[in-house]
């Protein structure tokens, strides 16, 4: 009789650990979907400025000093930008602060060519399909950002 007490017991003892087990893998899952949802500031999506080709990073914008581009700019950002940088430009869940003195500091040609090619590795999309003018619109925006 005490065999099959010990079998009994040992089979509780069993079921206990591996039900501790189960309820362990559980919690350690939420905590790490928790991690994984949790909004970023994105810092080293500035690091794709220094990879922009020179001749990218000399071209000047055509738009510069108008004030329309400006305005035209803030509008197609607030419909293509502002879901992930925010509608401030400083920041959203999914994209980096545009107001930061690194972007503020990056010539037009540079912000153009970020534009025009993402960041896509970081999720940001390319937007060549935008109409060139439009893309330097959204640049003479940026760039007021600063003054």
């Amino acid at each position: 009789m005490k065999t099959k007490g010990g079998f009994h017991q040992h089979s509780i003892m069993v079921m206990l650990a591996m039900a501790g087990l189960v309820v362990l893998n559980v919690l350690l899952a939420l905590g790490q979907a928790g991690n994984r949802a949790a909004p970023t500031n994105h810092q080293s999506d500035y690091t794709a400025l220094a990879r922009v080709p020179v001749k990218a990073q000399a071209k000047r914008n055509p738009l510069e000093g108008d004030p329309d581009a400006v305005a035209a700019g803030r509008k197609l950002f607030e419909q293509h930008c502002s879901e992930c940088h925010g509608n401030d430009a400083r920041g959203g869940k999914r994209g980096p602060n545009l107001r930061v003195r690194v972007v503020q500091d990056a010539t037009p040609g540079a912000m153009f060519f970020i534009l025009t090619n993402g960041v896509v590795r970081h999720g940001m999309p390319v937007w060549s399909k935008l109409p060139e003018p439009e893309r330097w619109q959204i640049v003479s925006f940026l760039e007021s950002l600063h003054q």
